[in-house]
């Protein structure tokens, strides 16, 4: 679902007419994907199965070697209705943990101390759940949204879309994306996610 609908942008824009509805949805679309990007996560919870082999798994830093292995989400996850061994065997709600505790979203998964994961020729562990960081966006995001999505349909009156540098061997173009002051908006809301595993 998007952050924000198109009656939200055509009234933040002042837009009555339907013309520029095509326009105006791909903006929608890129800011949200532009937001996602920036952040390392999904702000609206999204059900599905996501699916992961051995080399997922990982030492928590703090820990270190010697010490049983969690397995590394690479995506927030809000909820668990199925996890899967990789024997293809369940695996009850009652041996394993989502982590870090009492503070959803959630990055990894550990088992207790009498569980081990468990890789088959060719299996995989499934996470079935509600994936993202919320259930949905919070005013914040849909003002950031709102905001870069009217910016990036106003590129279309604008002749200069991008930052020009002259290096020695030659002109590039830099695309600048996300605004600096939208960008320090989403890193003061605490938005700004960063990989906990090397």
């Amino acid at each position: 679902m998007a952050y924000i609908d198109l009656i939200e942008l055509k009234n933040y824009l002042g837009i009555s007419g339907e013309g520029d509805d095509e326009k105006l949805e791909s903006a929608i679309d890129a800011a949200q994907k532009g937001i996602e990007s920036q952040c390392k996560t999904r702000f609206e919870g999204s059900t599905g199965t996501r699916y992961y082999r051995e080399q997922d798994l990982k030492y928590l830093p703090d820990i270190g070697p010697g010490t049983q292995k969690v397995l590394w989400l690479g995506e927030d996850l809000l909820s668990v209705s199925t996890l899967t061994n990789g024997d293809a065997t369940a695996v009850s709600s009652t041996s394993y943990w989502l982590e870090p505790r009492n503070k959803p979203p959630y990055q990894y998964i550990r088992l207790r101390t009498d569980e081990s994961w468990v890789f088959n020729t060719d299996g995989e562990v499934e996470v079935a759940g509600t994936w993202g960081t919320s259930t949905a966006a919070d005013a914040m995001v849909r003002e950031v949204t709102r905001e870069y999505a009217a910016y990036l349909y106003r590129l279309k009156d604008s002749q200069v879309f991008d930052t020009i540098a002259q290096p020695d061997m030659g002109i590039i173009t830099i695309p600048q994306g996300l605004p600096r002051h939208m960008v320090k908006a989403l890193e003061q809301g605490g938005y700004i996610r960063h990989v906990r595993f090397a």
